[in-house]
């Protein structure tokens, strides 16, 4: 189950208002390195991709793996220049949704946070959950063999 919307906002606000302190900078590095399908908010997706692909440096094609650009000048330019044209990101991201990066989400935003957020990017649904919506789908096959005996 991907992040919710408050959830993807914290996110987005950790990666841009924390990137200067050091212990925060590999935590940064490893949630850009997520794959987008853990947002699940489309606004919210194409804000974190093109932060993803803003701070990307680019070293050795061939050998060397990927690798962000966290701290610093570069990441402080690609933050700020999402804030003022946010339509670099996508036709439909508005100002507002971009009002919020750059702003610390807050105290309760540590560590524990950031370990649960990670789970949360990763969760499937639980199988009862899968199992009860097959039952469900397959009760009115039930029904409709039931009806065709009657008549």
């Amino acid at each position: 189950m991907p992040l919710d919307h408050e959830a993807g906002k914290r996110m987005l606000q950790l990666i841009t208002s924390r990137y200067d302190q050091r212990e925060w900078r590999k935590k940064i590095e490893k949630t850009l390195s997520l794959p987008a399908t853990g947002v699940s908010d489309d606004v919210q997706r194409a804000i974190f991709l093109y932060l993803k692909h803003g701070l990307k440096a680019y070293k050795s094609r061939r050998a060397d793996p990927d690798s962000w650009i966290v701290g610093g000048y570069a990441t402080k330019e690609v933050v700020e220049r999402v804030k003022f044209n946010p339509a670099e990101v996508g036709a439909t991201v508005a100002k507002e949704d971009v009002a919020g990066l750059g702003v610390d989400p807050g105290q309760d935003v540590d560590t524990a946070w950031w370990d649960e957020m990670l789970v949360t990017w990763f969760e499937e649904p639980e199988a009862e959950a899968i199992e009860s919506e097959g039952a469900e789908e397959s009760q009115p096959a039930a029904d409709s063999k039931v009806k065709s005996t009657e008549a």
